[in-house]
């Protein structure tokens, strides 16, 4: 079986959506001691975990990136290619200063380049520790009728693409939200489609073709997904959405 576990910011003022750099420090040396994290795709050994980290805020390559190095793990970084620019020369500390409300207003995203850069990415790419997914263009939710499903999921492929030099196989849904062309679209275009869900799964094929996430945000331990009642919880869902599935 696989688990595949969902975060997103570290030190965040959206709480719900973060971890502190000290609790996810302490989180990652224990997956390190316990697990093998794996990329889409790879043979999944019987400690075998994929670590998904999804919108690409700075605060990976600032605080996660580093920590993957340190305790040798891989993770998959979900990117939103709309927002990504070249490079920049902006200090840290400005990068991380907007609220999460305040990154997707306007063009704060050239202003204060609060997600990875280009540089960034083909960077942790290079390194054999991050692997780079789509997390489509606008990071929309593209069950409304009214979004452009060619340019969310093949436009932010292509452009990923073109500017990493290398291919993305991997499609994480923005918000979880998906209808039945969303689905048939994403898997024509990617191998490994992600939602939220809190279930493991029995393989890299998903359950009924999606790929499973475990929310790990807000931990409240290190190990709080590994124990057992959590543990009990997931597997209760895996059964449930295998038997609809």
């Amino acid at each position: 079986m696989l688990t595949v576990v969902m975060y997103h910011h570290i030190n965040s003022d959206d709480l719900p959506l973060s971890n502190s750099d000290q609790m996810m420090e302490e989180h990652l040396k224990l997956i390190s001691e316990r697990f093998t994290t794996l990329f889409p795709g790879d043979t999944s050994a019987s400690s075998g975990i994929c670590l998904t980290f999804d919108d690409a805020y700075y605060d990976f390559y600032h605080y996660v990136f580093p920590l993957l190095k340190k305790y040798n793990l891989k993770a998959l970084l979900a990117v939103p290619s709309a927002f990504i620019i070249s490079n920049t020369a902006l200090p840290a500390k400005q990068r991380l200063s907007l609220k999460h409300h305040e990154i997707y207003n306007g063009d704060n995203y050239k202003i204060y380049a609060p997600f990875c850069t280009y540089d960034e990415l083909r960077e942790m790419v290079k390194s054999g520790h991050v692997m780079i997914a789509s997390h489509s263009m606008n990071h929309l939710n593209l069950s409304e009728d009214w979004v452009d499903l060619e340019c969310e999921i093949l436009g932010s492929k292509i452009a990923l693409e073109e500017n990493l030099g290398f291919g993305v196989d991997s499609f994480v849904l923005p918000y979880g939200k998906y209808n039945d062309e969303v689905v048939r679209l994403a898997r024509e275009h990617y191998s490994y489609v992600f939602r939220i869900g809190n279930a493991i799964n029995p393989s890299w094929d998903g359950i009924g073709g999606l790929i499973y996430r475990i929310n790990g945000d807000a931990l409240k331990s290190p190990d709080e997904l590994f124990k057992p009642l959590k543990q009990l919880g997931f597997w209760g869902k895996t059964v449930v959405k295998m038997i609809k599935g």
